[in-house]
């Protein structure tokens, strides 16, 4: 069966391919910093290690151009996608022996490993994607891609505290390998060989030039520190959200049915805002859900600061704030899609999310120093405020695609 020969199993073929990718980012981000916590992990260090996990996933910019490359070279994208995801599976499998969350040293160095084959898969995967689909499909194509996404973070990211609880904390990292090595079978059997092939080959000086055209436009620089900037307040707080209910009192069981609530709220968050970003444009979408999430992590941070940090309206404030991610996820991301030369979209979109990737980087390494010195509540707030602070960038970028570079 060739699952990107129809509308159906195109939607179902990438559904399937951003599980693989949700399903280990799910449990990484969500999942283990809490039961690094429940181990007795710093919180320092727990924010130290998503820092140098997120690293490869800043620099994924890097490896669009390689997979661009190796297409032109006559790599098959089923290729590069069957050994990432062949690495992923076994620095997971390495990591799933016992004793792995007693060892952060050894931890860190696999899940970095990881994340380099992780950043390479969704390179290749999204060049697959743009490859195969017409563009008349690509947003419903989007929309199970993350409906995919969502689903293999709900799976790992909050039920797998219940399952680390019942059958011992090796449990989840087995369960990552089998769904990888099942999406491995799905790619070889069912992924032809020459999809996402390219005709002729594309010299690198001619890719350096127009990459270089792109660099020379203030609308590119401005849409990078944007994305560097403006998620800050729910990259921060959404790192150490596991860790602060943990130290508020919150049990395991409450703290997992948390993850799949705000896992819920992030795909109707979603669906609404490409929704409103149609409606409304991208850049007034993305201002007005900007302001919205930076406003509930201050709720997030008032509540703590005054003695409710280990009750209910704290999970409902940080659900809602979930929400709102959802929304503006969508629509800045629709916003830097505009931004996109579609002669470069691979590599110069990669770059923009290799910024938002890097937003993510350095907020954690900055909450991580700021939770442990002046607590929960000052850090996110501080964070909240930064984002705001990226809200005059929206209006500077330019509504429309970035003019063609000539050497294309």
């Amino acid at each position: 069966m060739d699952l990107t020969s129809t509308p159906a199993r195109r939607r179902a073929l990438f559904a399937l391919l951003y599980l693989a990718e949700g399903a280990p980012i799910g449990f990484l981000w969500w999942a283990l910093p809490t039961l690094l916590r429940q181990e007795g992990a710093d919180v320092g260090r727990i924010a130290a290690l998503l820092f140098v996990v997120s690293l490869p996933w800043t620099f994924k910019v890097v490896g669009a151009p390689l997979v661009d490359l190796a297409r032109s070279a006559g790599v098959p994208l089923k290729v590069i996608i069957t050994v990432a995801q062949l690495a992923m599976a076994g620095t997971l499998a390495a990591a799933a022996r016992d004793g792995a969350l007693h060892d952060l040293d050894a931890l860190r160095t696999l899940l970095l490993l990881h994340a380099c084959a992780a950043a390479l898969q969704d390179v290749a995967i999204d060049t697959l994607c743009i490859s195969v689909t017409p563009p008349a499909e690509r947003g419903r194509v989007n929309g199970w891609m993350q409906l995919g996404y969502q689903a293999g973070r709900a799976a790992f990211g909050g039920s797998v505290l219940l399952w680390a609880m019942a059958w011992g904390p090796a449990t989840p990292w087995w369960g990552l390998v089998v769904v990888l090595l099942a999406v491995v079978v799905v790619v070889l059997v069912c992924v032809p060989w020459h999809a996402g092939g390219v005709r002729s080959a594309v010299p690198f000086g001619e890719l350096f030039g127009s990459l270089r055209a792109v660099a020379r436009l203030r609308t590119t620089w401005r849409a990078l520190l944007f994305a560097l900037v403006a998620a800050a307040g729910f990259e921060a707080t959404g790192a150490l959200a596991g860790p602060f209910l943990v130290d508020r009192g919150f049990d395991p069981a409450t703290i997992g049915g948390y993850e799949l609530c705000k896992v819920a709220a992030l795909a109707l968050g979603g669906l609404l805002g490409g929704r409103l970003a149609d409606r409304w444009g991208a850049g007034r979408a993305t201002v007005r859900f900007q302001a919205g999430f930076a406003v509930l992590v201050l709720v997030v941070a008032g509540l703590d600061f005054i003695g409710l940090g280990g009750r209910w309206p704290i999970l409902v404030a940080l659900v809602a704030l979930y929400f709102a991610i959802g929304l503006f996820t969508v629509s800045s991301y629709a916003l830097l899609m505009d931004l996109t030369t579609p002669r470069l979209a691979a590599t110069q979109f990669s770059a923009y999310m290799g910024a938002t990737n890097a937003c993510e980087s350095w907020s954690v390494l900055a909450i991580g120093g700021l939770a442990p010195a002046l607590g929960y509540a000052a850090g996110f707030a501080i964070m909240a405020v930064v984002s705001l602070l990226a809200l005059p960038l929206v209006p500077r970028l330019a509504p429309r695609p970035v003019a063609e570079p000539h050497s294309a």
